[in-house]
């Protein structure tokens, strides 16, 4: 699996100083629940997902007088093909997979995006350095 751990974060560089300018601005970061919690996916996913979530909440914070929003959805399962072209540690599949079983199902890539919707829109100006989990309950467990 190739994660790029920089991309989000050179991509908010870039958008930040227009946004400073415009005296507004709104950043959402989608990492996973794996963000949250060691056990939801491998060390570099895990990893790279915490730190977005720790990227996101700094510029949530750092941001928030110049009018600038930042957020990061946290998704559990989704029904999309992230695993197609894995082939990962069997050792560590074993392991991830023990929990699965609390899940009591997976989301659609259609509800994430109604929940960036949501973070996107002025009905959600009081949201801001949020995580927001989507996963059905399953990190509730």
């Amino acid at each position: 699996m190739n994660i790029n751990l920089t991309a989000p974060m050179k991509l908010t560089r870039k958008v930040l100083p227009f946004m400073v300018e415009s005296g507004k601005g709104n950043i959402i970061n989608v990492a996973s629940i794996g963000g949250l919690n060691g056990a939801r996916g491998g060390a570099a996913y895990t990893a790279s997902k915490f730190g977005l979530v720790g990227l996101t909440k700094n510029i949530g914070f750092i941001y928030a007088n110049k009018g600038i929003r930042c957020n990061v959805i946290c998704p559990g399962g989704v029904d999309t093909e992230i695993t197609s072209n894995q082939k990962p540690n069997a050792f560590g599949v074993e392991r991830i997979m023990s929990g699965t079983g609390n899940n009591i199902r997976s989301g659609s890539p259609e509800e994430i995006a109604n929940i960036a919707l949501f973070l996107a829109s002025d009905e959600s100006s009081l949201v801001n350095g949020a995580t927001i989990v989507a996963d059905a309950g399953w990190t509730a467990y």
